[in-house]
């Protein structure tokens, strides 16, 4: 189904029995962060800070499950790959094993030196920041997921820490070379994805869905992408999933990943070739082929996900722990385990409950996908992060997946849009109008002869009639002869109707213009945020 079938106006959705239910569990886990938290930090001064900081803790990771998970299984959802039930019991299962298994064991409290630590004047000005970073993350991501925007949680939490770092010490506290880097990569890494997307679509339409012997083509073709697929994949998984347990250098992760693609591709070969023997000469049979590779690829990004980000939800979190537990504040503290799983259980949580509005925006609301248009866009955030992570830029997994979400779709109006010029040009059609327009034109004249002839003997009939009806036919004879010479032009709307006819939208323009809107004011909607959250606690907690 194309988006022109998509209704424009949607009904609001009531408040129901579900919607109390999601509540319900979704206080439940924070009632229950705060109970453990509450006995974690028994006997402990400032007790009372780390239980409100593990509160606000599990709200972010629930709203990064909610928000930032969709990305990875969206496209999957949307092509018919994995239903919406089995994308967030798989994404889910990966994003916990990752958070769990490859999670920081060290993050860096002041996230990616967007602030200067030795300007912070003490403890309590650190915790203060950090909460108020934290709950203003949480907050904008909730309000972004309402709206249905994907927004990049990291920009969130940057934002976050960058406002309430300024409401502690002014703006000079803030690192502006790196904010710069942040700030590129809102361009960068949309672009790159949906460009990278956009070239493997291309070349899979012509090395197989363009060819005349389809499953031949696939044959030979497929077994080759899904090993650069495994190639990108090792390696991305080598340098980002698992560098918190074991650092390789780029050059030999690359290396590496490789040999597994090899291997992979030995694997799969008289696979797919057994598999080509029962399939029709057809598009939708060569999507079948695509079913597995996108399965894996959506386990495998939720995997790095859940390995990086969940950095977001608990590494102020942890550096608070660290804090109050230390008596000082440091530039990188140890997870405590407890605080790894308020990120695994919170992110797995809010995908569960509150994720499928987002799966289904990115899957099916931007453009429509299949197996191998999904099958692009996982293989693009793959080699995307890889690519920056060469070139040491800064990126986000949000950014690139829908970047190439929004490649793949637009690339398919381009190629439509080259077919329909290469079966009909401008002038065939506006030849076809004015045609048209003609025949309007003699339908005019024909009345009004007819009605002329009805009023019988014109030495009988009403002069002043008779003389309109002579001139009305007179002038329907100079339009037509005039059109007939080319001397009268197509009207405003003949005009439009040809520019709406040489123009496709397969992808939603009102789609792309919120998440961008939202993609620009993330940083500095968490900064303002912040800087009042900042100045609440401080408030509060400054002795009268």
């Amino acid at each position: 189904m194309e988006l022109k079938h998509i209704p424009e106006v949607k009904r609001a959705k009531k408040f129901d029995l579900k919607d109390a239910l999601r509540i319900t569990i979704a206080f439940a886990f924070i009632l229950a962060v705060m109970w453990y938290a509450s006995v974690y930090a028994q006997g402990i001064e400032h007790r009372t800070l780390l239980i409100v900081a593990a509160i606000f803790g599990g709200y972010m990771a629930m709203n990064i499950g909610a928000n930032d998970v969709a990305n990875n299984v969206g496209p999957a959802v949307g092509s018919g790959a994995l239903t919406l039930m089995g994308a967030i019991v798989i994404a889910a299962i990966f994003e916990a094993a990752g958070a769990l298994i490859a999670g920081a064991d060290v993050v860096g409290t002041i996230r990616k030196g967007i602030i200067d630590p030795t300007m912070i004047a003490n403890t309590q000005v650190f915790i203060w920041i950090m909460l108020a970073a934290l709950l203003a993350g949480a907050i904008w991501l909730n309000l972004a997921t309402a709206m249905g925007a994907p927004v990049s949680t990291t920009h969130s939490i940057v934002g976050g820490v960058m406002g309430a770092g300024i409401a502690a010490a002014g703006f000079h506290m803030v690192n502006w070379p790196t904010m710069g880097k942040i700030v590129a990569s809102w361009v960068i890494s949309p672009l790159m994805g949906g460009a990278i997307a956009a070239f493997f679509l291309y070349v899979i339409k012509k090395n197989v869905i363009f060819q005349e012997k389809k499953v031949e083509a696939a044959k030979k073709w497929i077994p080759l992408y899904i090993a650069i697929m495994s190639w990108a994949f090792g390696s991305y998984l080598i340098i980002k999933g698992l560098k918190h347990i074991v650092k390789v250098p780029l050059p030999l992760a690359v290396l590496i990943g490789f040999f597994i693609a090899l291997g992979i591709y030995l694997f799969v070969k008289p696979l797919i070739v057994a598999k080509a023997k029962s399939l029709e000469n057809s598009r939708a049979s060569i999507n079948v082929l695509f079913t597995i590779p996108l399965i894996f690829s959506a386990a495998l990004l939720s995997f790095a996900h859940g390995a990086n980000d969940v950095a977001n939800a608990v590494g102020p979190l942890a550096g608070i722990s660290d804090a109050i537990m230390k008596g000082a504040f440091s530039k990188q503290a140890p997870i405590p385990l407890w605080v790894m799983m308020v990120g695994a259980l919170g992110i797995s949580l809010g995908l569960a409950l509150y994720g499928p509005k987002l799966i289904k925006k990115v899957g099916s609301e931007i453009t429509e996908l299949d197996q191998i248009r999904a099958f692009c866009i996982a293989l693009a955030a793959a080699i995307t992060v890889i690519v920056a992570s060469a070139l040491g830029l800064p990126v986000s997994s949000t950014h690139i997946a829908v970047g190439g979400v929004f490649g793949v779709g637009f690339l398919r109006e381009y190629l439509m849009r080259l077919e329909e010029r290469s079966k009909k040009s401008t002038q065939e059609i506006e030849k076809e109008f004015a045609e048209a327009h003609i025949e309007r034109e003699k339908e005019k004249l024909d009345e009004y002869k007819r009605a002329l002839e009805a009023l019988g003997d014109p030495k009988k009939a009403d002069p002043f009639l008779v003389k309109a009806l002579i001139e009305k036919i007179n002038r329907e004879k100079e339009v037509i002869a005039r059109l007939e010479h080319g001397e009268i032009k197509l009207t405003k709307i003949e005009k439009k109707a040809i520019k709406a006819l040489k123009k496709y939208e397969l992808v939603q323009r009102s789609a792309l213009k919120m998440i961008v809107a939202a993609w620009v004011i993330t940083v500095p909607a968490a900064a303002i945020l912040a800087a009042m959250f900042y100045f609440m606690i401080r408030g509060i907690l400054l002795p009268g």
